[in-house]
């Protein structure tokens, strides 16, 4: 694709779709398009390197976007600002009869045949966390916290933010010394390990990930903490027993719409009258959660396999018809986008050492869009990171 007459089509198409924002295009001639939205917005820049870029654009939606920058289609010095730019244009609520290209279908379809039975919870979940303890060590906080750390009660350091998280949780739950407490989705350890320092609390952790079941049973031990913290490798539907309260951080996001009833139901079954439910969740806008589960984007393709995302409507709907009343709420999105940048940081800065792990450039292109793509939807406020206390009647 070249000529002015093409560029200037392609510039009048972007003008009509840019809302809000300003956005400056370098073409791989070399022209510069300056576009500008009808009203304020971020400023992004957009330098493409092929012009196949456009045709990949047009009809691929998220995946598509995504996958172009992995194989350097084109490139941005400030890759969350287009991201946020882009979300920021998205309709409230896309037109629901709208054709829908081949490759957009085959995604939604490689989506839906990935689902979150128990086998393919394992798999789908291995796909992610047992890159490697090593990987996620290399741009984690020490703590080795998967999920957004909240930025207050003066702190200011990733490790400590993550801390004031956790106590969040522990508050919203109520959690007193001696409790027994269930974390649904456990990661490293991080969350239990505080829960049995700080509060006194005896914790039962649960995840499917092996790579993450071993590293924490170290950390567990390490800490001298076995008598108070109990790490089990187990789906959540395998549970048995009753607890004080539970505790679920960013895990639901995991199990896939098809397994939401079956997820509160377990939860409100495994404790007690009175108990509460802290959980944290990545949400999406209500109004965006019909034409979200319609389609697979570029987490659910290349990062979450079998992952989706609630609403906060559906959220409180779900664990209504479970028994579980909704207490209080509190959103952090903007939070989770500072750590998503720090993280982003991170993993730039070891860009050596991912390669020497045997990752490949394409590889590392990946991972840097997934965590700018999710910054850029949480400053653009598409989702949100609600930490909910749900308390079982």
């Amino acid at each position: 694709m070249s000529g002015l007459t093409q560029e200037t089509q392609r510039s009048r198409a972007w003008h009509r779709r840019l809302r809000a924002g300003t956005l400056e295009i370098t073409l791989p001639n070399g022209h510069i398009l300056n576009l500008s939205g009808r009203e304020p917005g971020p400023s992004a820049v957009l330098r493409l390197n092929r012009w196949r870029a456009l045709r990949r654009f047009a009809g691929g939606g998220t995946v598509a976007f995504g996958e172009s920058y992995m194989d350097g289609d084109w490139d941005s010095p400030d890759l969350p600002k287009v991201i946020e730019l882009a979300a920021r244009n998205l309709p409230k609520r896309p037109m629901a009869f709208r054709r829908v290209s081949p490759w957009r279908f085959a995604d939604r379809m490689r989506h839906v045949f990935r689902p979150n039975t128990q086998d393919g919870s394992r798999e789908n979940i291995a796909a992610h966390y047992d890159l490697g303890n090593d990987f996620y060590a290399l741009w984690l906080d020490p703590s080795m916290t998967y999920s957004s750390a909240v930025f207050a009660d003066g702190a200011t350091d990733l490790e400590d933010a993550q801390a004031v998280k956790n106590r969040r949780l522990l508050d919203i739950a109520g959690v007193q010394p001696g409790d027994r407490i269930l974390e649904i989705g456990c990661g490293w350890g991080g969350f239990a390990l505080q829960a049995a320092r700080e509060r006194g609390a005896h914790v039962t952790a649960v995840t499917v990930s092996q790579a993450q079941y071993d590293e924490a049973c170290k950390r567990v031990a390490a800490a001298g903490l076995n008598e108070q913290v109990d790490i089990q490798l187990r789906d959540y539907r395998d549970l048995d027993g009753q607890w004080d309260h539970a505790v679920s951080v960013e895990m639901i996001e995991a199990v896939g719409e098809k397994y939401w009833p079956v997820y509160f139901d377990r939860v409100a079954a495994s404790i007690r009258p009175g108990g509460t439910f802290a959980l944290q969740a990545i949400v999406i806008e209500n109004e965006r959660f019909d034409a979200y589960r319609r389609s697979a984007d570029f987490i659910q393709k290349h990062i979450f396999p079998g992952g989706a995302l609630l609403s906060p409507a559906v959220l409180r709907e779900q664990a209504s018809v479970a028994g579980l009343s909704w207490s209080a709420s509190a959103g952090y999105g903007l939070d989770y986008a500072e750590t998503l940048a720090r993280w982003r940081d991170r993993f730039e800065s070891v860009a050596d050492r991912v390669a020497g792990m045997g990752f490949d450039e394409r590889f590392r292109r990946c991972w840097s869009f997934y965590l700018a793509y999710c910054e850029g939807g949480f400053r653009a406020g598409n989702i949100d990171a609600l930490q909910v206390a749900l308390v079982k009647s």
